[in-house]
């Protein structure tokens, strides 16, 4: 099974203004991130509009990135839905697209207990041979994924990583004082990367990397070879931004983050609608300061 290390950006799904998928804007954007040095790429997550996308809109766009990745780094898709029966047949279709993995969401329409959880997460283990990243983000979903659930995945060898998004940093050490490295601890919010990361974490899944993969990336190398006081400067640049990432409106913040720096569209598919008024200049705002500041920063190291 997969042992995964390192950024794995949460990928945007780039939409046209009519909220169709923009597949070429999505590889491009995809193709940038592999180049900037990420190691692994996730398409539908709950960043890149998982729920709202049609069957077609799915297949294409993990097709897509399978295609532009051409074998460079892993790709992940996202895996989120209502009904134990449509998880385990969407996973062997995004296996059959393509995917290298998934990032399994709990039940979508269901705040499940832990025998429920544990059954959920086992059964989908068994519907494909795909490694399998939990998706915990109970802030969200409702569904904790704690050390007493994880106990029920050690002999499923499918279940491979927890992207750990509880918000309780305290997290990171329980689950390596329990399981060792049985299985890879991700960091799952951009504003804990650097606490995450001096506790051991082996991985980050980052949503706004698809806005400064360089960057993250850097940081990220930064504190795994215990640079961080050079990783501390860095990370009170981009803290402001990656903020933006545990807002309820983090997809459209993340697009109209991108949009500002390399110029991707920022459109969304309804219900999500554009930034607008202050909101939309708070967000603007925070991403100009930290572009002035990376590039002061640039300037200085030259």
């Amino acid at each position: 099974m997969a042992k995964w290390k390192g950024v794995f950006p949460a990928v945007t799904t780039k939409l046209t203004k009519e909220g169709e998928v923009d597949l070429h804007a999505t590889k491009s954007s995809i193709d940038r991130l592999v180049k900037a040095g990420v190691s692994g790429v996730i398409v539908l997550p709950m960043l890149g509009e998982n729920a709202s996308m049609s069957m077609n809109d799915r297949e294409q766009i993990i097709r897509g990135a399978v295609e532009v990745v051409a074998g460079r780094v892993p790709v992940l898709s996202g895996l989120a839905e209502v009904t134990l029966e449509s998880a385990k047949a969407n996973a062997k279709l995004y296996q059959s697209f393509g995917a290298q993995g998934l990032m399994v969401f709990p039940s979508l329409g269901y705040k499940t207990d832990v025998r429920e959880t544990a059954e959920w997460y086992k059964a989908i283990a068994g519907a494909s041979s795909l490694p399998i990243m939990i998706y915990n983000n109970p802030i969200a979903y409702g569904v904790d994924c704690t050390v007493e659930v994880l106990k029920h995945f050690v002999d499923t060898p499918e279940i491979v990583c927890i992207k750990e998004e509880s918000g309780d940093i305290r997290r990171v050490t329980d689950l390596y004082v329990e399981f060792g490295d049985r299985f890879s601890v991700f960091c799952g919010v951009d504003d804990l990367i650097v606490e995450s990361s001096a506790l051991g974490v082996t991985g980050w899944v980052s949503g706004m990397t698809n806005v400064w993969p360089t960057e993250c990336v850097e940081l990220f190398n930064l504190c795994a070879q215990n640079k961080y006081a050079e990783a501390r400067e860095l990370y009170q640049v981009l803290t402001p931004s990656f903020h933006l990432d545990t807002h309820v409106k983090l997809v459209q913040y993340i697009k109209l983050g991108e949009h500002l720096v390399y110029g991707a569209p920022e459109w969304t598919r309804a219900p999500r609608l554009p930034l607008v008024g202050d909101e939309r200049e708070f967000v603007v705002s925070t991403i100009k300061k930290a572009i002035d500041a990376l590039a002061k920063r640039s300037k200085k190291a030259a």
